[in-house]
């Protein structure tokens, strides 16, 4: 009995020290610096540079100006443009790409993924050469006598929200592909042989089922989009201003860190609501997709 129980102790240290790294890890470089941003958040800016241990609120009072709310609400609406976007192209693409035989799935997972081995910055200046005046874009409308003059797209609304439909369309398409994967499609037929219409079935059996998985794609693509401040840059020409340009404008130009960490802490919990909705909606822990 005493040599079963050294074995399991010996057992549970070997796993202990296992995760050990692990949490080492997540307590220096995730709690660490979120702990860092909140305390940050309630300090006191210098008059020329650093911060003052002098503990304050006017941070989060200065986040309740109407410029700072603006650019708040410019923010969601701009996340949910892009996330229906991405719904409307991203869940029917995800959806059949589950049907397809395993020798197209991996060749179209193959399509999805190659992006991602170049630079996503380098990605974005390509969408320059398209939008701007005389580009692709233009010379293509023009040919096909669709416009007589140059479309200013490039610097525009419209711009940034291609950038992030672009940007972001893989992750929802993962998603909902990995719930779908799952999905009996047995069940989807025997609704149909029992008299349901296709719209009908798709909606009691087919939405139903893949919903953790459309679920987890907005939330990958709505909280994301609040913050990608270099495709706002690069593609809207510092016309289109997000939370995420505004938190590095206060880190970079005004050198102002309490406010910047009260807006990274106040964007923090946004994302942590939608966690939370995303949760008690799909009833599950983890986000689908993630492959």
């Amino acid at each position: 009995m005493s040599g079963n129980r050294e074995k399991k102790k010996r057992r549970l240290r070997g796993e202990a020290l296992t995760v050990l790294p692990l949490y080492v890890f997540t307590l220096l470089f995730v709690l660490g610096p979120i702990v860092y941003m909140i305390v940050l958040s309630f300090l006191t800016r210098a008059e020329t540079w650093g911060v003052l241990p002098e503990f304050t609120l006017q941070n989060y009072k200065n986040i309740a100006e109407p410029v700072y709310l603006e650019t708040f609400w410019e923010s969601i609406k701009l996340a949910l443009t892009s996330t229906v976007l991405v719904i409307l192209i991203g869940y029917p693409f995800g959806y059949f790409m589950a049907k397809l035989t395993a020798k197209w799935k991996k060749r179209t997972m193959m399509l999805l993924m190659i992006p991602f081995w170049t630079s996503s910055l380098i990605r974005l200046y390509g969408w320059i050469i398209i939008f701007r005046a005389g580009g692709i874009l233009d010379k293509l409308l023009m040919a096909l006598h669709v416009t007589e003059k140059s479309v200013k797209i490039l610097y525009t609304y419209p711009a940034v929200v291609v950038g992030m439909v672009y940007a972001l369309l893989p992750f929802m398409i993962f998603a909902v592909y990995s719930s779908a994967e799952k999905l009996d499609f047995s069940l989807v037929e025997a609704a149909r042989d029992l008299g349901a219409s296709p719209m009908k079935a798709f909606l009691t059996v087919s939405l139903k089922l893949t919903l953790p998985g459309l679920l987890s794609g907005v939330v990958l693509t709505f909280v994301p989009s609040m913050g990608l401040f270099f495709i706002a840059d690069i593609l809207g020409g510092n016309k289109v201003v997000l939370v995420g340009n505004l938190i590095q404008e206060q880190l970079m130009k005004t050198h102002n860190w309490p406010f910047a960490a009260a807006l990274s802490v106040a964007l923090l919990a946004l994302t942590s609501l939608f966690m939370f909705l995303y949760r008690k909606l799909s009833g599950v822990k983890d986000l689908e997709g993630l492959v």
